[in-house]
């Protein structure tokens, strides 16, 4: 269904080709978000001129607007966004997860709607919606057939992300159940590809999602179960949501050890620069994160020596680039000053152009990285990256 050609390895660092009906997908990659089927402040264009090669669409936004069925009816996400390369659409697991956890009111005219946004059962989730509060019900099953109807070429099983503050006996429940979902899940995609197939429409894959928050012997299980199923995609989920950064690497290092060498892995929701660096070392291959447009927005960049904050006072009067050794447009066209200039305006121009050299700076480090791993290069790409790059 899905073509994959492992090119080269240097330690436990993979370079892959991924070959898929909208255009092939080169690894290590990072993947930018695009929510609610754009990515923020950035047009199509400007992710072909950044080297994106796949892009995210969120599930549950799109499911409750436009509507998954509108969008079939447009020919899919590719025709509706206008974006003809690979797309992912995640299966809002990690929503269960969010919305689990908000608790304040979502809005004046929703007042009462707060903590009990989801109740998880074993049949699937009830939740509310966040645009009107309306209650809506996504069963395993449903899930698929909305990501059906969205018509993305990788899709990801529903999984219950389970609390950063859960104890064992409740992260076990919520893996028992994403085990179970995800049987379900498989079941249904398998009736789905034969509809997809009747009617000509492209085929998507399917990812498997492991969790088991951080408890080493419940990833370990985790790992092993997903591990065993005969799908070409594995996922790791449950990362990335206010654990320590020791818990974070020690979860991942536990689970590589169960994972088969002839899959490709994506690590989901991770996109910090050091993170990239360390997880491709660790032998993960793909990566998303909303964070480079979040931080872009919020006045902050990545840099080869860490982080700037374009709001300081130091920026005020330099005219260097926002980072002398970068080469997208942004880096070669304007100066801090400038930058800094637009964001005491509040000017809408610095959230996008921050944006814009964020996403290209994770592209192209995973490009490098990719391009290092063929040389057989990468231990020097990240002794350096560390000689300089420092956390903030």
């Amino acid at each position: 269904m899905f073509k994959f050609n492992l090119e080269k390895t240097e330690g436990k660092a993979r370079a892959w080709i991924f070959e898929t009906e909208h255009g092939n997908i080169e690894t290590p990659i990072f993947m930018p978000v695009g929510t609610k089927a754009t990515v923020k402040w950035i047009i199509k264009e400007e992710l072909d001129e950044m080297g994106a090669e796949i892009i995210l669409n969120n599930t549950y936004h799109l499911y409750l607007r436009p509507w998954d069925e509108l969008i079939k009816n447009f020919w899919w996400l590719h025709t509706f966004q206008n974006y003809h390369k690979p797309i992912l659409t995640d299966s809002w697991g990690f929503q269960v997860f969010s919305l689990g956890n908000i608790k304040r009111p979502i809005s004046e005219s929703s007042p009462n709607i707060n903590q009990n946004l989801v109740k998880i059962t074993e049949d699937g989730v009830h939740f509310r919606s966040i645009i009107d509060g309306s209650k809506h019900f996504f069963s395993p099953e449903k899930v698929m057939d909305i990501q059906s109807n969205l018509g993305a070429d990788i899709i990801m099983a529903f999984d219950e992300c389970a609390p950063w503050d859960s104890s064992e006996e409740y992260a076990k429940k919520a893996m028992i159940r994403t085990h179970n979902w995800l049987e379900r899940c498989h079941k249904e995609w398998e009736i789905n590809e034969k509809k997809r197939q009747k009617e000509w429409q492209h085929k998507q894959a399917l990812f498997w999602i492991i969790q088991g928050w951080i408890y080493d012997n419940l990833r370990q299980e985790s790992a092993q179960f997903v591990s065993s199923l005969d799908l070409p995609w594995i996922a790791i989920g449950g990362l990335s949501v206010w654990e320590s950064k020791e818990d974070m690497y020690r979860s991942i290092e536990v689970v590589e050890k169960f994972l088969p060498e002839n899959k490709p892995r994506y690590l989901m929701g991770v996109g910090t620069p050091e993170d990239l660096i360390e997880w491709i070392a660790r032998g993960i291959d793909m990566f998303d994160c909303v964070l480079p447009t979040r931080i872009g927005r919020h006045g902050s960049a990545f840099w080869t020596y860490g982080n700037i904050k374009i709001k300081n006072e130091i920026h005020k009067l330099s005219d260097k680039a926002l980072d002398e050794v970068c080469d997208c447009k942004v880096c070669k066209n304007y100066s801090r000053w400038y930058l800094r200039h637009l964001m005491m305006e509040n000017e809408i121009l610095w959230l996008r152009l921050l944006s814009y050299h964020n996403l290209y700076f994770l592209i192209n480090l995973t490009k490098k990285a990719r391009k290092a791993i063929k040389e057989w290069n990468f231990e020097v790409m990240r002794s350096d990256f560390w000689k300089k790059y420092k956390i903030n």
